[in-house]
């Protein structure tokens, strides 16, 4: 019988994923290859990518040992074609393959490549997901808006976590207002597991280091896990270590704490080394067991099958010009900052500090930080898109694209938020101990010593009056504007104009 290739890609390792599902063991061919195309397409953070060809190496190893027979390129094989496309046109001609088996991929890119591939394709669901693209379809049609806190609560219902009997756990769906305290002086949190480079990892590091060496990013130490057992040893440690305190201090920050109590498996259940209703019923037992509170455990879980679930439905909804979206016309480029570049604003030194090392950040500095400046100076929405998908693990474009063109940067004109998320420099001095090292004063609000986010904070809600000032959640923004002196008015856009000057020449903010 002839066989069929079967495509499995770096975020899809996992064993029961569609494609091998519908695979035949005795008669197909599993494809995997590491590719050009892949790494390039944005610059991805070195990290990312050993990551990444470690954990498909591995994974290609755990499937030959299962009997498939599986054709493995490697970045340095030199019959390498480059690309996915090219790749599977390779190992059509050597196994005389007419048809391909596929996982549907999670960025619309890679969907549309393989739909206009000359072999035979029957692409798949990736059925990972608590809530297939129907389902979505169905909540959403005929909503004025998509809220994830309603989609939230049919995911509960679906999988009963967290659920006494057709009522939430403890009388309340969302506990998210126990989950917003500052950080008190001191607090430290424990570190996520380091794993030490095994062979395979090592001959990867090897060759990241000689062919992507340039990228923005440090490379060495690297540690994540690369493998099921790994991953399931660094969630082991996240429940028992840092869930207990994850929901008071989620949005907190702290110079010198890269992780807090943050889990960082977001890195292995984006490309299937865990399993995402797992890990949720892991956390839920953690409560029952009275070994984490409520408040930690639901939020945690809420950021699973409620809010990563949300953004997907969101972009295969949506369609493949989402991640290009502007809705605001936002055309400023994206400060060299970002990059590595000096800054004396104390918050992105440290959230850019710990996405260089790390190649993470969590969900606040990502938001609140990074993602507030941009939005805030006015950056081109697909620079940043473009920049988050490339700086961390985590990041497939599926969940980042509605996180960052959306939530972040407005730029999908209230598809995810029902407002900007844009805060002044007080946010960020409530919610860590950035500020007190500052250049700037977080407390004044004119002069070449404020604190740029309270300058362009004014200057964003200015020049978007005609769309904001009816927003229910932000006219009394705009009447205490008006309240304010118009002198003071004056000078407070006076300075934020000359800052987003002073960024436009390239000098340091």
């Amino acid at each position: 019988m002839t066989p069929r290739l079967v495509l499995v890609l770096g975020d899809q390792l996992t064993s029961s994923v569609a494609a091998l599902k519908a695979a035949d063991k005795t008669r197909d061919v599993v494809v995997m290859a590491e590719v050009a195309a892949e790494t390039h397409y944005v610059p991805h953070h070195p990290k990312k990518i050993v990551f990444l060809f470690a954990a498909m190496r591995k994974f290609a190893l755990r499937l030959k040992a299962e009997g498939w027979r599986v054709a493995y390129s490697r970045l340095d094989d030199p019959e390498n074609a480059g690309s996915i496309g090219g790749e599977l046109l390779r190992r059509a001609e050597e196994f005389g393959a007419s048809q391909m088996l596929a996982t549907e991929p999670g960025e619309w890119r890679l969907i549309e490549a393989l739909n206009a591939h000359p072999l035979e394709l029957q692409l798949l669901e990736d059925d990972r997901f608590l809530c297939s693209h129907a389902e979505f379809d169905t909540w959403a049609e005929g909503r004025k808006s998509l809220r994830m806190e309603f989609f939230y609560r049919e995911m509960r219902r679906k999988t009963a976590l967290l659920m006494d009997g057709d009522q939430p756990e403890g009388g309340q769906w969302n506990f998210d207002h126990d989950n917003r305290k500052g950080p008190p002086k001191g607090l430290a949190g424990p570190v996520p597991p380091r794993f030490e480079p095994d062979p395979v990892t090592d001959e990867v590091l090897e060759l990241v280091e000689t062919r992507f060496g340039a990228h923005f990013g440090d490379l060495y130490p690297f540690w994540f896990a690369t493998e099921p057992s790994q991953a399931e040893a660094a969630l082991d440690h996240f429940i028992a270590h840092a869930l207990p305190r994850f929901g008071d201090y989620q949005d907190a920050m702290v110079r010198g704490q890269d992780f807090l109590f943050h889990s960082v498996l977001s890195v292995y259940i984006n490309s299937g080394l865990l399993d995402p209703l797992t890990v949720c019923r892991r956390a839920e037992a953690a409560y029952r067991a009275g070994q984490a509170p409520l408040n930690a455990v639901e939020g945690f879980i809420r950021q699973i099958i409620g809010w990563r679930e949300f953004v997907r439905g969101v972009y295969f909804r949506e369609g493949p010009g989402y991640a290009g979206r502007n809705a605001l016309g936002h055309r400023r480029r994206l400060p060299a900052l970002y990059w590595g570049g000096d800054t004396d604003m104390r918050c992105l030194k440290e959230a850019v500090g710990v996405t260089r090392r790390e190649s993470y950040a969590h969900h606040i500095q990502r938001l609140m930080v990074t993602g507030n400046f941009a939005l805030l100076a006015g950056v081109d929405p697909r620079e940043v898109h473009e920049w988050y998908l490339a700086v961390y693990a985590d990041a497939y474009e599926w969940v980042e694209a509605p996180n960052t063109v959306g939530m972040s940067q407005f730029a999908d004109g209230g598809v995810v938020g029902s407002k900007p998320y844009v805060s002044s420099g007080n946010y960020i001095a409530k919610m860590s101990d950035y500020c007190q090292s500052c250049t700037y004063g977080v407390k004044v609000k004119r002069g070449p010593d404020a604190c740029p986010f309270n300058l362009l904070y004014w200057h964003f809600l200015l020049r978007h009056r005609t769309r904001f000032a009816q927003n229910p959640r932000m006219g009394q923004i705009y009447r205490t504007w008006d309240r304010m002196d118009e002198d003071h008015r004056a000078e407070v856009l006076a300075d934020a104009e000359r800052l987003l000057a002073r960024l436009d020449a390239g000098e340091v903010v």
